[in-house]
């Protein structure tokens, strides 16, 4: 079956697959990109292949189903590395599984010219998110079937060409999968150091709020008071009170003007009063504890300690109304790891309604030895309408977890 047009299908498309990842799910100009580089790929290799079925003559049925077979494995070539690129080894193999059985089903139908459609399995297998251990041996199983094949069929002057294209195509777009993801897990980290660097500055902002604005509110609503004392002392008694008493209501005239100074001293006392609240209500909003940054707290202290730190890389999943509730969990636990597990290895899990931090340490105490942390930390669950689990963790030490 080989003519001119399965010979053009043979020669290298250039440009195979240059994706450019970035951001999640399948939008956005990363996935765009793979999606744009493969198309031109498919066109270019997809075409003469579409060929070999249409210009041969053979029953309707198998032109229809090897045309479908090769839809249906181009498509999913397009498709899978973007859908299945943040979801773990697991979901990168199951893809691969997918996509083999795809390929299995072309070869079985177009035949052994099919085997040109290897160097887009190769290239697919690169972008899974695999260990790079596991893609040299996936990559390099294929080369070494390929030259096989083409051996065992006597397609001698293919034998050599199509391994080698499968191998540097798959080893170059392993290479740039790693760069990629790289780049996206830099921009991810830049985020989270960003972020923060906000928190500790509205930290700084919210301790100088409190030291120099809320003693200076504290020290006019003391002086006040003070003033209000000694013009109350200077005035002496009300005239009502002196004619009651029999002395001259007429000593007291004058002391109009001072029971008005007494009133806007008074006045002045509330004004300091109330600001020196608002400004300890907006520093306890700045200052309140936020499950972002005793994540980072978290992770510097642990590595302090010498204490293998197992933590998620975000806190997207736990809702606004949970992150300060979840932070002093996460403060309570990493600290208690810190100070009395001697623990090597500590895991936090996050969930939208569940904290849990866990040691291979010393395990838990006797039973009903909780210090005030952890007293504090269940009334504050519990307050919020969850529950507290402690006890021993999977990893043989202690375990933390609030759920609500």
């Amino acid at each position: 079956m080989t003519t001119a047009a399965t010979r053009r299908a043979k020669r290298p498309a250039p440009g195979l697959n240059a994706p450019r990842l970035s951001g999640a799910g399948l939008r956005g100009p990363g996935p765009r990109g793979w999606f744009i580089g493969a198309a031109f790929s498919i066109i270019l290799w997809a075409g003469p292949t579409w060929n070999q079925v249409w210009s041969v003559e053979g029953p309707l049925t198998w032109k229809a189903a090897a045309s479908g077979s090769l839809v249906a494995f181009f498509g999913a070539y397009a498709v899978l590395p973007m859908f299945c690129r943040e979801g773990g080894v697991r979901a990168g193999l199951a893809c691969i599984g997918v996509l083999g059985a795809l390929n299995a089903i072309v070869i079985y139908l177009v035949g052994i010219e099919a085997l040109w459609t290897w160097p887009f399995l190769a290239c697919a297998i690169a972008m899974m998110p695999l260990p790079s251990r596991v893609d040299y041996v996936l990559i390099g199983v294929l080369a070494v079937a390929s030259l096989a094949t083409q051996l065992l069929t006597g397609n001698q002057d293919q034998a050599f060409f199509q391994p080698a294209l499968i191998v540097s195509l798959g080893l170059m777009m392993c290479s740039f999968a790693r760069s990629i993801r790289k780049t996206v897990q830099l921009r991810a980290a830049q985020t989270k150091l960003a972020e923060a660097a906000v928190a500790a500055e509205r930290s700084r902002v919210a301790r100088d709020m409190h030291d120099i604005l809320g003693h200076s509110l504290t020290v006019i609503a003391v002086k006040a008071e003070l003033a209000a004392r000694m013009i109350e002392t200077a005035s002496g008694t009300d005239p009502a009170s002196a004619k009651a008493s029999g002395a001259d209501p007429s000593a007291f005239e004058d002391s109009a003007p001072l029971r008005r100074a007494a009133a806007e001293i008074a006045a002045v006392q509330d004004l300091a009063r109330g600001a020196l609240a608002d400004v300890r209500a907006t520093v306890a909003g700045y200052r309140g504890v936020n499950v972002l940054a005793e994540l980072a707290v978290a992770r510097t202290a642990l590595e302090s300690a010498g204490i293998t730190a197992d933590l998620p890389a975000t806190v997207d999943a736990v809702p606004a109304r949970h992150r300060e509730l979840f932070g002093w969990v996460l403060r309570e636990g990493v600290t208690n790891v810190v100070r009395h597990s001697g623990a090597k290895q500590c895991r936090v899990r996050l969930t939208a309604s569940e904290v849990s931090v866990e040691d291979d340490g010393v395990g838990p105490g006797p039973a009903g030895s909780f210090g005030n942390g952890l007293t504090g930390i269940r009334e504050r669950v519990m307050a919020a309408g969850g529950n507290v689990c402690v006890g021993k963790s999977d990893l043989g030490g202690f375990r933390l977890a609030a759920e609500v």
